[in-house]
């Protein structure tokens, strides 16, 4: 990997002279290429999400204050849980887990909505190097914290770092064939999975939070290892590896007397330009920002509130359960692009937003009997989030011209911290809402 975003353009530095095809490397090396490049974004979604996860996995123990002095108690194998509202049939904290949702996403939402705008200036190689020094930072802030303000700054490190490498790597991702968007989706997914697992079982192994945070320092130098040390430089050849008549084929998101450009070149876009890819986007971020509010509304806003005392985990084992299945969806679905292509993802925001509806019933009514009943519709939910989040983006590499493309992907990776973000904001008041009714 080069230092820096220049190491990346050389697509465009030929001039637009042609590649000769006597140039193009063997076959064999373009085989090794292509599984170093796909394993290298499969690691960088590991990496890039698992902080974000993690914090959302910790968020019950950085606000429940069942930790000693110092974070270094083991966490409570009492399964009796112990209340924190007792004029409430809900075991609530003082504080909604919302509260480290937003501390989580805010900052996600900052960078990404100004990413679009001037984020192309800054070469690759800095953008990557701040990310993995935030991911490490956030571990160590949250692991030695003494409080949950000091916490929360620890989660907002987690966020700025999950953000700025996601519109990153999205981005980056216009430089290879279009095939590596799998390959991220799933290694994002994989980054719910073992993040939550990993807090799950390792708490649940009678470890404590501040070990168990320390423990995954490990995951930012992946991180850096993985995209300086993986990925190849892009060949100079079509980043689809589509041939003419697939490119003929293609349906564009929107029509622009735009000139032919290489795909490199969307920091050359016009305002006027890059309106009209935007509302050609809509299509797709609106289902995508729906589908994220409900699931994480859901999750922040009615997870805590799913409480079962007719069993023998604890209300922090429940919470960090409920996270482990949800994420253990989102990969199952996200890795699922070649089994099963999905275009039409507002079916998907529709079918979230009925789960959302009926959990928010059952939180009102109680009605569902026993907590495994939970765990299938949380497993559901999850791979109803992980097949809008993976198709969206494989829908708009297909249906992006290569000019447009990189900017179609910084531009879409807003919609589900849109998404995350008003939930959040809406699951605050909720939250307090029924924790306080008698």
């Amino acid at each position: 990997m080069g230092g820096c975003a220049g190491s990346r353009r050389r697509l465009s530095d030929s001039g637009g002279e042609e590649t000769a095809p006597e140039s193009r490397p063997p076959l064999p090396h373009r085989q090794g290429a292509h599984w170093k490049n796909a394993m290298g974004f499969w690691l960088l979604g590991l990496c890039n999400n698992f902080s974000y996860v993690v914090m959302l996995s910790a968020a019950h123990d950085i606000l429940s204050h069942q930790r000693a002095s110092g974070n270094q108690s083991h966490v409570d194998p009492d399964p009796m849980p112990t209340p924190h509202n007792n004029s409430s049939r809900f075991d609530c904290n003082s504080v909604s887990t919302a509260a480290v949702l937003l501390a989580d996403i805010l900052p996600t939402l900052v960078i990404k909505l100004l990413a679009p705008l001037g984020l192309h200036l800054l070469p690759y190689s800095p953008r990557v190097l701040v990310s993995g020094v935030c991911a490490a930072g956030s571990f160590i802030l949250v692991a030695f914290s003494h409080s949950v303000v000091t916490s929360l700054c620890g989660v907002v490190l987690a966020s700025i770092s999950s953000g700025l490498g996601e519109v990153t790597f999205l981005s980056l991702t216009a430089f290879y064939p279009r095939a590596v968007i799998s390959w991220w989706s799933s290694g994002t997914g994989g980054a719910g999975l073992l993040g939550a697992l990993s807090y799950l079982g390792l708490t649940q192994a009678g470890l404590s939070p501040q070990h168990t945070l320390l423990s995954m320092l490990g995951i930012p130098t992946l991180l850096l290892a993985s995209y300086f040390l993986l990925l190849t430089s892009p060949e100079p050849l079509d980043p689809g590896g589509e041939d003419e008549a697939e490119r003929a084929a293609r349906q564009p998101l929107m029509s622009s007397e735009a000139p032919e450009l290489k795909p490199d070149s969307s920091s050359y876009l016009s305002l006027q330009e890059r309106w009209t890819v935007f509302k050609g986007l809509l299509w797709y971020i609106i289902p995508l920002v729906l589908v994220y509010f409900a699931e994480y509304f859901i999750n922040q806003g009615l997870f805590e509130l799913l409480f079962f005392r007719n069993t023998s985990l604890s209300h922090a084992q429940q919470y960090r359960w409920y996270q482990m299945l949800y994420q253990a969806g989102v990969f199952a679905s996200r890795s699922s692009l070649r089994c099963c292509h999905i275009r039409f993802t507002w079916v998907l925001a529709l079918l979230q937003c009925l789960n959302l509806a009926f959990l928010l019933v059952d939180v009102w009514l109680s009605f569902l009997p026993s907590i495994y009943l939970v765990f299938l519709i949380i497993l559901y939910e999850g791979l109803l989030g992980g097949a809008a989040y993976v198709n969206t983006f494989h829908n708009i590499a297909q249906e992006t011209s290569d000019q447009h493309r990189e900017f179609a992907m910084a531009a879409t990776c807003v919609s589900d911290t849109l998404g995350i973000s008003l939930s959040g904001l809406l699951a605050l008041p909720l939250h307090n809402f029924l924790c306080h009714l008698s």
